[in-house]
């Protein structure tokens, strides 16, 4: 499929040769949205983050929509949202509703994702629809944004959406062909971009990014600064195919142990071992791999962009 124009101010700055930084926002039961905000103004004053994800009710839960939260992102702080959608829980008439309607809000990126299961979530009675895959997601945004059309060919009136779409990927999968397969096919039905999943290895990173290189498409690959031993602790209880490195999580645990009851201490001490593992890391993937950019999915955590993020 031929590319597409740059429509988001994400896609421009890649497209310019930028290394560039996207973080991660997630609005919760929230009604407010007051942390969000909070949040996204955090990311926007570092200089670095040319756009925010919004999740979209994820492991199953029943969050707030993320339509709402992207718009007030840019309306009230000017930081420019990249949309999650999944397709566990609209089928493909909701699908076109929510995106045509995203993109009369100003919405110019697009990420398609399955959707964790919601049996993992807090609905255990909740039947997820599936009705589109995330490879048709791209493609129903490819339809929508350059023929003017739904997927049963039915005309938009008044013009084209303008959305860049991203896909996701797991670094971490086992085995690795299949998965570079499916992000082939993404690729094909249009997906101007692709965010990875959160890596702690290194050499595995490079080596998926290497083989994302037959597809010409940039790649932004996704981190997770810890903010504590418990999450560490949790997230590679949980998640599936992903495995915290043992001395990461020592390390985070040595830092609370050594530091209880000082909570400013047990801040820097966090901050200091995060550092100290991803900077390294980043600096690794910008010198060495095609890389676009990283995916900072520091969820509450954005007192560490700065020293993070500088001289990058």
């Amino acid at each position: 499929m031929p590319k597409r124009p740059a429509y988001s101010n994400l896609v421009k700055n890649i497209k310019e040769g930028k290394f560039v930084f996207t973080g991660e926002l997630e609005p919760e039961k929230d009604f407010d949205l007051k942390h969000v905000l909070k949040s996204a103004e955090a990311m926007k004053k570092t200089n670095k983050i040319v756009a925010a994800n919004v999740t979209d009710g994820p492991q199953g839960d029943a969050y707030t929509c993320s339509m709402v939260p992207c718009y007030l992102v840019q309306e009230k702080v000017g930081l420019e949202a990249i949309w999650q959608m999944t397709v566990r829980d609209r089928n493909r008439i909701a699908l076109f509703g929510d995106i045509l309607g995203g993109a009369i809000l100003g919405l110019k990126n697009l990420l398609a994702l399955t959707g964790d299961h919601s049996a993992l979530g807090d609905h255990q009675n909740a039947r997820p629809v599936y009705d589109l895959d995330s490879t048709q997601l791209i493609e129903l945004v490819s339809k929508m944004v350059d023929e003017g059309t739904d997927l049963e060919g039915n005309e938009i009136v008044g013009g084209k959406p303008q959305i860049n779409v991203g896909c996701a990927a797991n670094p971490n999968s086992n085995p690795r062909e299949p998965e570079i397969l499916k992000v082939g096919r993404k690729v094909e039905v249009g997906a101007d971009f692709i965010q990875t999943q959160t890596s702690f290895d290194i050499d595995d990173a490079k080596e998926f990014l290497k083989e994302l290189e037959k597809y010409n498409t940039p790649v932004l690959l996704g981190l997770f600064p810890i903010k504590s031993y418990g999450i560490a602790a949790y997230f590679d209880a949980n998640i599936p195919g992903v495995s915290v490195p043992k001395e990461f999580l020592g390390a985070l645990k040595k830092a609370e142990k050594d530091n209880k009851g000082n909570k400013n201490a047990k801040y820097a001490a966090i901050d200091k071992v995060n550092l100290e593992f991803y900077r390294p890391f980043i600096n690794e993937i910008k010198k060495t791999t095609k890389a676009a950019g990283i995916h900072c999915m520091a969820v509450h955590y954005e007192r560490l962009f700065d020293p993070l993020l500088k001289d990058f």
